[in-house]
């Protein structure tokens, strides 16, 4: 077996397991679930009739790169929403579609890492598992920026020691971030675009959040729109991860793109053509018609909204909590004098409310780490689930004061 996977760390959800092996909730209180980041909102219904309308085309194999439509269809979209100039994101050359953003991040780090030299991914702290697990199989060293409170939860590119960069192959942006919440500004992203131009590595900027935001007039800024706004038209050294997983409420159809660089691109495609991951024809026309609608996102983003206006009020009479600039994660601190797996388990136990301890999500590093005592709440049950469980919450809390 191939010894680097030995390097892989459980998967939250299994640690999670673990530490509430033999809890059992009360059994008057039905159980709510905000662990999980599995959108609970109804997938839309023209979404499912053109899956249903070409089941036939279960007889067709798919082509690695997609069809012209769909890759067409998502140039379309990205241009559109983050105002990239007139033909630079171009459907041939700049996009390629893949079943969602897990994959896509898994198999693009295994494409790119040059194993001839060390090698090191670069990824904030906390993070989605998948970037060191995908640094680990490429066998590269993954390197963790803290993100904590005293920079907004955004890396400080700044501070971090010239020698990080030296060995940096891809430096794992996510924004808005997971779990916080946090959307990168321009300015911020153009002092990466330097820094990635300076030491020669790829910015790889997981944004499947980035459709979910409070303000329908000021959505969140994405890496190629900075690239636009600097003039970067090529992209040079840039992709970026988009899903319908969120977007759309469609997590199961495994939809996403991976757009960019042209150069990169290709050689991604041409590892993709023996890693075997085709979309099936009728999910990549279910996607053209999911990425040429806006109108069911708007309802998504207005459903989210009133969950957190309903929820941080309540979570805010016992704990430190505040609204992300978008995504649909709230990830507050813990009251003082119990831990973020003691919150977690006795939560569970007393409330039968399941929440992720945050120090799951991160890594310790020169003994911080950044998830410590704080907590992942999804708020991706319905509304009045979501209200309820910071009800249970709220009285969890004073009772364990």
């Amino acid at each position: 077996m191939n010894p680097d996977l030995d390097r892989l760390h459980p998967y939250p959800f299994e640690k999670l397991a673990q530490l509430k092996a033999g809890v059992t909730g009360p059994a008057h209180l039905a159980p709510i679930s905000l662990g999980i980041g599995e959108p609970k909102h109804p997938a839309p219904e023209f979404v499912k009739q053109v899956v249903a309308d070409n089941l036939a085309r279960l007889g067709n194999y798919p082509t690695t790169k997609g069809t012209d439509e769909l890759r067409e269809a998502i140039s379309q979209w990205a241009t559109k929403r983050f105002t990239l100039a007139p033909g630079s994101l171009t459907a041939a050359h700049n996009i390629v579609p893949v079943n969602g953003t897990r994959e896509g991040i898994f198999s693009l780090v295994q494409a790119v890492v040059d194993r001839s030299k060390a090698a090191t991914v670069v990824s904030p702290n906390p993070f989605y598992q998948v970037y060191e697990g995908a640094a680990f199989l490429a066998d590269a060293t993954p390197v963790y920026l803290a993100c904590d409170g005293s920079n907004s939860f955004i890396p400080d590119f700044n501070a971090i020691d010239p020698q990080v960069w030296q060995q940096c192959q891809v430096l794992f942006l996510c924004s808005p971030g997971n779990p916080s919440g946090s959307v990168i500004p321009r300015a911020t992203l153009a002092r990466v675009l330097e820094l990635a131009d300076e030491h020669d590595f790829i910015v790889a900027s997981d944004e499947c959040y980035t459709e979910l935001y409070p303000d329908e007039a000021n959505p969140p800024e994405g890496l190629l729109q900075t690239c636009a706004a600097i003039g970067r038209n090529d992209f040079a050294r840039c992709v970026v991860f988009h899903s319908l997983s969120k977007r759309s409420n469609l997590p199961g159809l495994r939809s996403g793109f991976v757009a960019g660089d042209a150069h990169i691109l290709e050689g991604f495609l041409k590892y993709r053509t023996y890693h075997g991951c085709a979309m099936p024809i009728h999910n990549q026309l279910a996607s053209i018609a999911a990425w040429g609608d806006e109108e069911h996102v708007k309802e998504n983003r207005r459903a989210y909204r009133a969950k957190f206006e309903a929820v941080v009020p309540l979570l805010r009479q016992v704990m430190d909590v505040d609204f992300p600039d978008a995504g649909f994660y709230l990830w507050p601190q813990t009251p003082a004098g119990m831990n973020d797996e003691l919150f977690a388990r006795e939560l569970s136990a007393q409330q039968n409310v399941h929440v992720l301890p945050g120090r799951y999500l991160s890594r310790t590093v020169d003994g911080y780490n950044p998830g410590e005592n704080r907590i992942r709440m999804a708020l991706v049950a319905p509304l009045q689930e979501c209200v309820e469980a910071a009800e249970r919450i709220v009285a969890f809390v004073r009772a364990n004061s």
